[in-house]
């Protein structure tokens, strides 16, 4: 019977689980079980089928080789080893049971109550289970289970575990008759990997999200996957709360430090605290899963629950989680057993406008945000109204509703979305569309309260209500009912062959109850009297006759189903309703009833609203590459996503919305993380490290000493060690203390004075253990600065390494590609013979600087006794010497008595209550104090002394912000107060040194924009009485021409050295001929160029832009330009059929076909190769918001990115410089893959890459806007540096996170101090003139002198005021913007609780009725409805302001409307000059995606100090002033 047991068992299906996925932050249930002696074995599971089985011959000898049985269970395991293997050994488990001692099946989670076995197939540690299924040993009732976890977080799929004390089970395949249990638990466990997903800012979620958002995202996400049907609701992820916030804690443990503590994370303790509050069975906290966790190295203190409660509770949670699944399951159940009409769009397009496209008019919610938690109890959904809507499909093209089934459960072909306006059903009736007068699309003519702007998930089923006169269409998502009113006035015309319909289909039913006898009329009968309706009949279709049954034919869903619901069976019966169903399957449009299909979702959001702003909608082919761009993604994407390279040919274009993310979380922690590889090791970067001695074996010297270290060492050039040839710039191979594999590069080789045989080396890290983790050349090896000396005879082998210098530029692409061709196709030689990898090495690799530098040849292996990496290694920077009686050195910078140093604000002032919300952030943050050295602590020569106890005298500068916000306004940022205040100030304090000068002696310069360390004094300041007078004579300050020593700059964030003084002003004078030749790719309206040509360093020679609004405004500021309105792609290809590099040139057909249409004139402009210095340009790259488009990240999907192209003009033009711009989330979107892609692709060619991110408001604008840069330099230029942050802001330093747990910051923090104050809202816009809501006329009067320093610099020499227009609000909305008190910070919470009337006599309420009801679970909805702070600042500029957007605090701080096109320009940065083109949304649109021109302008500077830089190695004259 045995026998038969088992061949049974093998007859199990064949279902396959993916789960490859290794074992990652796992999370045990630990209730710290003492080892003991191992129970008698269990029964096995009594619970199979067992019947006698005729086997053939044949069949005999099949089941021989399947499902081996052993009784043991450390038997079995061995069995199944594949290899060497690591205690505890690890197997996988198909056709498992987890069974009580008597044999009986127990739910998983009981495990933790009684002892419980396993039986099982036991199966090695690989991927192909059921194809070698007599791999597998069978193993009957073994264990105990000691305990279980769930793994697979990072991959985004749960793997299930459970440990016996032999060995670690992966759980695959559980049996047929285990699956209902098994399944309840895996359900769960993929909550915690989706919860963990959406709070992972790795992952690309959000931890700062609120509650309600957080459900939304899961529950759509989990509805998405297949198997799952909509079933998964709010409600049952609620219902597990407490178990996913166990399992999420128990990842603190073992996380990094960067990594977000779940412990600690609200929107986890809410979800927390809401299962509690549902459930309340026990008193005592639930403890499932982990008993003995410790957060925080702190131990939870809990009250044991005994097995019984344990017991009751967990039977009672998978009761209620199986019901809540039964009752969400019933949504969408057939109501009727019926046929539905499946209706050909062909058949109805006639009666139907041509094609248009959904354009929304505000940010639109997701309207699962507002799925109702108490729906899940009942049989159905609520119902709402939905006002100004629309329907479409998932290209956004607007399609009727006809083509949706009206039975719900019936298959359904076509996917439609909706949005719209939601708000709760008030119980009126009303028509929908019943005033088409009324209906608009636009916010002037929407007088009554609109509610809340949603997109809708699929729509399941709809139908039509009548009664009198009224007809009410109502759709239903998985979320709820939809009674549908008006509307927008470009759906309109969608929306009246429905209506007009549905009144036909009424008018036939009057016809037919005047008869005596419904039956009477037949179907040809009644398709005559339709035909005589007279013209102004509602339901009039047309005179002729086979016109109207044609109409009635193919329109026939609508009509069987107002026949199916009324209540007259003769009229339901009629001989008219047989005569239509039989024409209709004539036409076969009949279609049986199916079981409900899910439609499957490919990413986080089916409704392509999802990821669309109110912006325009381009067609986007696959990107026009070069063939090296192409080879390195593609290679990329078809190893790491292999399956994909099977799908499609990447032709096809589609319709994306091409606005990127511009608005992200500003509160998110600011950190971007780039995802590390698991088969990266990184070693730690220390300067030296323990090495394993090898047992000395032969070693000698070959030749003569060749010098003498410092120290008197003798120095070889060449040594032998077990025959190996060691020489001076060979590479070696040896292991560290923890068995690591270390590669070095030989600086020199010594002899100490003991006569111990040593070498000096440099590391050399792989490129999977650099930023570019798995994207690296294998092959590639990176420079470090981390040396290491070791012995000899430590040397285990000699690696060879190319160390490789090639030709470079444009000219040799060609050349240099052959050359990789033939280098690659004999390392794949090599790798079929196993012989070793030969690498190459041409990049060094810095991440302190996060960046990769050119080799430092000349300074390499000269065996010499001098390391060029060991003269990097920096003093302490706190270190204090006191050199005499008039001078100092701190952190490497020499103070005399008489210089002007910076002060850290803390020392001087405690910290003032700070704003709480986002545009006041900056309030209460000061700059640095400015102190006059008078006196130094005296000391005897060098002696060193302890900075934070020694103190220097110093004369204390006042500032006007430190007398008031009125005066600070009024006054030059750079204007100081002398004093006769003279402070003690500890050295640590000192941040570093400025100038104080007359103004006459000021820079000049007419830019808002501060880079130099400059102030000027004229007045004294008495802080006694607060009084200013006038600077007496006696007081002097040192002039220009006796300065030695002038701009001061910020060196690793520590202190300010001093560096060469230069003119700012005179900048824009640089000639043209000496500014760079520069392509702006992806240009918008031209911020980027603007500021990068105001530093001096560049002129746009050519720009590319799709949108033409963008491209005209860019055309109208830079005259000089050629700009080429086009797509990058058409551009790209078409200068490469003009240099003859067709073949070199991978396009779309479609991309070939617009380049050969090019005017002859934009041809010839185009430019050409050795032409182009610098490129610069942002990618509207679609996924890099939090949306993130390509959850699988398929390469036929990205092929379509921008980036690709952009990357392309670089390999193909080979510029001297070129500057990546992108928002913040680029570093980390996709698990940071197309960051590092991108990074790895312009190494490749060649390059020197820096990345970092910046905030813009630390370099002069009153905006908090985060943007990731990477820059690349040409071999032999120099690697531009990060300009330094100037202004004070509240943003704590941008971290990306490095390998090996580092992470670097381009720019440090300003929140603790810079030069210059904040700039805020008042020093922006506070001199332009009211305007009122709906301000339009396009040029006014300024109406008064500019106030503020950068009111002055930004209105430039303009006399008249352009673009001051506001977009119109609607009357409600104008009333609620009445209502929000002119205080900082106040937003829809301050708005009354109270109705108001309209001018169309409706009531409405002032508070948004969604705000409040939704506001606990949602980050209180902060800044909707608000206003701007005068001493604050704008949050970040977006493309279409709105108080209901995403950004929703855009109302101006005292007058009632939403701030202007130039408002906005001028929190950009944008002088009052420049132009903007187009529409009022275009205009908002280009100035919410631009570069903030301040900050372009810092670049810029950085970037001429680079270009200068060679040009002075060459000893050639650079343009200054």
């Amino acid at each position: 019977m045995k026998e038969e047991k088992s061949i049974e068992n093998g007859k199990l299906e064949n279902e396959s689980q993916d789960a490859t996925q290794e074992v990652h932050h796992g999370v045990e249930n630990g209730d710290g079980h003492v080892t003991r002696k191992r129970p008698r074995r269990a029964a096995a599971c009594s619970d199979f089928k067992e019947k006698s089985i005729r086997l053939s011959e044949k069949t005999s000898v099949v089941k021989v080789k399947k499902n081996r049985m052993e009784e043991e269970e450390i038997d079995a395991v061995n069995l199944t080893k594949l290899g060497p293997e690591d205690p505890p050994p690890c197997r996988k488990l198909i056709d498992f049971i987890l069974h009580d001692a008597e044999g009986n099946p127990q739910p998983f989670e009981m495990s933790e109550i009684d002892d419980f076995f396993i039986t099982a197939l036991i199966m090695p540690m690989d991927d192909d289970l059921e194809k070698e299924r007599e791999r597998g040993v069978r193993c009957e009732g073994f264990g105990r289970i000691e305990d279980w976890n769930i793994s697979g977080y990072d991959e985004g799929t749960p793997v299930v575990w459970v440990s016996t004390d032999v060995a670690d089970y992966e759980c695959v395949k559980p049996a047929n008759n285990y699956k209902s249990y098994f399944d309840h638990f895996y359900e769960k466990a993929q909550v915690c990997v989706e919860v963990f997903k959406k709070l992972t800012r790795s992952a690309g979620g959000k931890p700062d999200q609120g509650l309600d958002e957080l459900l939304a995202s899961v529950v759509r996400s989990i509805n998405a996957m297949k198997g799952y049907s909509g079933t998964m609701s709010k409600d049952l992820v609620i219902s597990i709360g407490e178990f996913v916030y166990n399992q999420l804690v128990g990842l603190d443990e073992t996380s990094g430090n960067d990594d977000e503590k779940f412990a600690t994370l609200p929107v986890l303790l809410a979800l927390r605290d809401q299962c509690k509050s549902r459930v309340e069975l026990t008193k005592m906290p639930s403890n499932i899963s982990n008993s003995s966790l410790k957060i925080k190295d702190t131990e939870c203190e809990e009250i044991a629950e005994d097995d019984d409660a344990k017991l009751a509770r967990l039977l009672q949670q998978e009761e209620e989680w199986k019901m809540m699944k039964k009752q969400r399951g019933r949504r969408g159940t057939p109501s009727q057993k019926n046929v539905y009409i499946k209706i050909s769009e062909a058949e109805i397009a006639n009666d139907y406008p041509l094609p248009a496209y959904y354009k929304p008019a505000n940010q639109e919610m997701d309207e699962y945000i507002f799925d109702s938690d108490d729906s899940i109890f009942s049989d159905d959904v609520p119902v709402r109204i939905l006002n100004n809507w629309a329907l479409y499909n998932a290209d956004s093209r607007l399609i009727s509703l006809e083509l949706i089934p009206m039975k719900s459960g019936a298959e359904n072909d076509v996917v439609v979305f909706g949005s719209g306006f939601m708000r709760d059903d008030d119980g009126s009736c009303c028509s929908t569309a019943e005033s088409a007068k009324s209906s608009s699309s636009s916010s002037k003519a929407d007088q009554s309260d609109a509610g809340v702007p949603i997109y809708l998930s699929p729509i399941k089923e709809w139908l039509i209500e009548f009664g009198g006169s009224m007809i009410c269409i109502t759709i239903r998502t998985d979320v709820a009912w939809y009674k549908l009113r008006q509307p927008t006035k470009q759906y309109a015309p969608w929306c009246e062959p429905v209506l007009k319909t549905a009144r036909l289909a009424v008018s036939i039913i009057t016809l037919l109850k005047e008869q005596s006898r419904a039956s009477k009329l037949s179907f040809a009968d009644v398709i005559k009297k339709v035909a005589e309706f007279d013209k102004g009949n509602p339901a009039f279709i047309s005179s002729n006759i086979a016109l109207v049954e044609r109409y009635i034919v193919v329109h026939g869903q609508i009509i069987l189903q107002q026949f199916a619901d009324f209540p007259d069976e003769t009229i339901r019966r009629s001989a008219f309703v047989s005569g239509l169903l039989l024409k209709m399957e004539q036409r076969r449009h009949t279609k049986l009833v199916m079981k409900k299909k899910t439609q499957v979702m490919r990413g986080e959001n089916l409704n392509p609203s999802a990821a669309m702003g109110p912006a325009s909608r381009r067609k986007v082919m696959r990107a026009t590459t070069t063939r090296l761009i192409n080879r390195i993604w593609s290679d990329y994407y078809a190893h790491h996503f292999p399956e994909d390279s099977k799908v499609g040919d990447g032709n096809e274009t589609k319709e994306v919305d091409d606005e990127q993310e511009e608005n992200e979380d500003e509160d998110a922690e600011d950190e971007a993380p780039v995802e590390e590889e698991k088969i990266s090791k990184t070693p730690p970067s220390t300067r030296s490290r323990k090495l394993l001695s090898q047992t000395c074996k032969e070693i000698r010297w070959e030749g003569e000493i060749s010098g003498k270290t410092s120290s008197g060492e003798a120095l070889y050039k060449c040594a032998y060690v077990r025959e190996l040839r060691i020489s001076i710039g060979g590479t070696v191979a040896l292991e560290d203390d923890s068995g690591e594999t270390v590669i070095c590069f030989i600086e020199y080789m010594f002899q100490k004075n003991g006569g111990a045989k040593m070498v000096h080396g440099r590391m050399l890290q792989k490129g999977s253990q650099t930023i570019l983790g798995n994207a690296a050349n294998e092959r590639e090896v990176f420079l470090t600065n981390d040396c290491l000396e070791f012995k000899l005879d430590d040397i285990k082998e000699l690696v060879t390494v190319d160390i490789q210098s090639r030709p470079w530029g444009h000219k040799y692409r060609k050349e240099n590609s052959e050359a990789d061709k033939v280098e690659q196709a004999k390392a794949e030689e090599r790798k079929k013979k196993g012989l070793p990898m030969e690498y190459f090495c041409k990049s060094l690799y810095w991440p302190e600087k996060g960046a990769f530098f050119t080799l430092p040849r000349d300074k390499m292996g000269l065996g010499s006794g001098v390391c060029s990496s060991c003269d990097h290694i920096e003093p302490d920077s706190d270190e204090l010497k006191v050199l005499s009686k008039t001078s100092f050195i701190y952190g490497k910078v020499t103070y005399n008595v008489n210089d002007f140093l910076y002060i850290r604000p803390d020392f001087l002032s405690q910290d003032e209550d700070r704003a709480t919300f986002k545009a006041g952030r900056n309030v209460g943050l000061k700059p640095y104090a400015v102190c006059h050295l008078l006196a130094i602590p005296e000391g005897a020569g060098s002696k060193k002394l302890d900075p934070a106890s020694t103190k220097i005298s110093a004369r204390r500068f006042y500032r006007p912000d430190d007398i008031s916000s009125a005066k600070a306004y009024a006054s030059d940022i750079r204007e100081v107060y002398y004093s006769e205040d003279i402070i003690d100030v500890p050295v640590d304090m000192i941040e570093g040194k400025c100038e104080v000068r007359k103004k006459h002696d000021l820079p000049s310069s007419d830019l808002p924009v501060m880079f130099e360390h400059v102030f000027f004094c004229e007045l004294i300041y008495d802080c006694a009485t607060g009084a200013l007078k006038q600077l007496p004579p006696n007081v002097r300050f040192m002039s220009m021409a006796q300065k030695t020593t002038g701009a001061l700059k910020k060196n690793k964030g520590k202190q300010i050295c001093e560096t060469d003084q230069v003119d700012s002003g005179k900048w824009v004078d640089v000639p043209k001929e000496n500014r760079l030749a520069t392509l702006d790719i992806f240009a918008g309206c031209g911020g980027l160029s603007e500021g990068l040509q105001q530093a001096g360093v560049s002129f746009t020679k050519w720009a590319i832009e799709y949108e033409e609004p963008a491209g005209e405004a860019f055309s109208k500021n830079h005259p000089e330009a050629a700009v080429f309105v086009d797509n990058c792609n058409v551009i790209l290809k078409a200068i490469m059929d003009k240099c003859g590099d067709t073949d070199d040139c991978i396009s779309t057909s479609e991309a070939a076909e617009q380049a050969a249409k090019l005017a002859e004139e934009n041809v010839s402009n185009l430019p050409v190769p050795g032409e182009v210095e610098f490129i610069n340009g942002g990618p509207p790259c679609q996924g890099f918001s939090g949306m993130n488009r390509f959850n699988q990240s398929p390469w036929s999907k990205v092929q379509c990115e921008m980036i690709l192209a952009f990357l392309s003009f670089a390999e193909y033009f080979r510029p001297r410089f070129f500057l990546l711009e992108n928002v913040r989330n680029f570093v980390s979107f996709n698990k940071g893959q197309t960051f590092r892609l991108a990074v790895a692709s312009l190494l490749e060619m060649g390059y020197q890459v820096r990345f970092g991110i910046l905030e813009a408001g630390a370099f002069g604008v009153a905006q908090s806007r985060k943007r990731a840069f990477i820059w690349a330099a040409a071999p032999g230029e120099t690697l531009p540096d990060w300009p330094e942050p100037m202004h004070v802001f509240a943003s704590p330093e941008l971290k990306i996170t490095l390998p090996d747990g580092q992470y670097y910051a381009a720019a440090r923090s300003t929140a603790g101090g810079a030069p210059f104050r904040a700039i805020t809202v008042r020093d922006t816009i506070g001199d332009l003139p009211k305007v009122e809501n709906g301000a339009s006329k396009l040029t006014l009067e300024y109406g008064g002198e500019p106030v503020s320093w950068f009111q002055k610099k930004i209105r430039g020499n303009m006399m008249t005021l352009n673009d001051h227009i506001s977009k119109e609000m609607n009357e409600l909305n104008l009333i609620r913007c009445q209502h929000i008190p002119k205080r900082p910070g106040c937003d829809w919470h301050d708005l009354p609780d109270e109705k108001v009337k309209l001018s169309n006599g409706q009531m409405a309420d002032l508070i948004p009725w969604c705000l409040p009801n939704t506001a606990k679970r949602h980050n209180q909805w902060k800044g909707l409805y608000g206003r701007l702070d005068w001493e604050g600042n704008f949050p970040t500029s977006v493309t279409d302001p709105q108080p209901m957007g995403k950004v929703g605090m855009c109302f101006h701080p005292e007058q009632d409307r939403i701030i202007t096109v130039r408002e906005c320009a001028r929190s950009q940065g944008f002088p009052d000059r420049y132009e903007f083109a187009g529409n009022i949304q275009n205009k908002h649109r280009q100035i919410g995606n631009a570069v903030p021109p301040p900050l372009a302008y810092a670049l810029g500077r950085k970037l001429k100090e680079a270009a200068d830089a060679k040009c002075q190695e060459a000893g050639v004259a650079v343009a200054a002033p």
